[in-house]
């Protein structure tokens, strides 16, 4: 069996709501497998049917560029959040992404061998701004998107680039409609745009998840399978942006309003500084004497 270490409790508790004893058994019980012990959790009734969410821990910015019928989203960390606050960091993440945008880079790695205006590679001109500010920064991840002229860029950024959505609708030019719906992605964080974007394996997961959970709620096995097909389309709504009861206006679906704009959803992008990554153990306190000695 392998061993199951208290930061593999805490992940698991983090991920889940569940009490530590409970995560501790989970993680026994799956020979310390995360995935597994989440969906034993699940099926206990021990956690949240919701989305599991990857810890944010990363500082740094997420911001959106758009020109014309172009715009890429980009992401740009660093160490703290003293240097997300900082002018000159805040001035990189516009230069890079208007570098971005004009060179369309396949990947991070061409982006960061391409050179910029100013003649230097983007690799040199964050080192450059690392030399300044005295902090590491790195160029995360980006993508461009392109559009018509007959279609809608949405580009929202909350909590000054803490999050930032970029999404696209077709058969429409209100940007402002566009720009709604990318605050509801910010806020709801659905994974897909519609129902069939959604894997047949995903969808099958999630059916043999919440049939394990009805019947170790006791419920007949005759009605498990209406229950469970109930179940399956409130999981639609939890994930897929166009089941999703709208923020602006809860009475009715993104689908709804985004059909009364006369358009459709082609997809959307959205970045949230930090997701997926590991901060190292620093107190706020540390932080800021280590601030204080640069």
């Amino acid at each position: 069996m392998a061993a199951i270490t208290a930061q593999m409790v805490k992940e698991l508790r983090e991920k889940t709501g569940a009490g530590m004893m409970d995560c501790k058994k989970a993680l026994q019980q799956t020979d310390g497998d995360m995935e597994k012990a989440i969906d034993f959790l699940r099926e206990k009734g021990m956690a949240s049917a919701s989305k599991k969410a990857d810890r944010v821990a990363a500082e740094g910015l997420t911001s959106v560029v758009v020109d014309g019928n172009n715009a890429v989203i980009l992401e740009v960390n660093a160490e703290t959040d003293f240097v997300a606050k900082n002018e000159a960091f805040q001035t990189l993440v516009n230069e890079l992404g208007q570098h971005l945008l004009s060179k369309n880079p396949a990947n991070v790695e061409e982006a960061l061998a391409s050179t910029m205006d100013n003649g230097s590679t983007v690799q040199d001109h964050i080192s450059a701004a690392i030399a300044k500010i005295g902090e590491k920064m790195t160029l995360r991840r980006f993508e461009v998107k392109t559009k018509t002229d007959n279609d809608a860029f949405g580009a929202y950024l909350h909590m000054g680039g803490r999050i930032s959505v970029l999404s696209v609708l077709e058969g429409t030019t209100d940007e402002s409609a566009a720009k709604d719906v990318s605050m509801h992605v910010a806020a709801l964080n659905p994974k897909y745009v519609s129902r069939d974007q959604v894997s047949p394996e995903e969808v099958e997961h999630e059916r043999e998840v919440l049939k394990q959970q009805a019947l170790n709620e006791g419920k007949p096995e005759n009605i498990v399978v209406k229950m469970v097909e109930g179940r399956l389309s409130k999981y639609f709504e939890e994930i897929c942006l166009l089941d999703q009861a709208f923020v602006k206006d809860p009475d009715q679906k993104v689908r709804k309003f985004v059909e009364s704009k006369g358009a459709t959803v082609r997809e959307f992008v959205r970045y949230e500084v930090g997701e997926g990554l590991e901060k190292r153990e620093e107190n706020f306190a540390e932080e800021v004497m280590n601030q204080m000695k640069k």
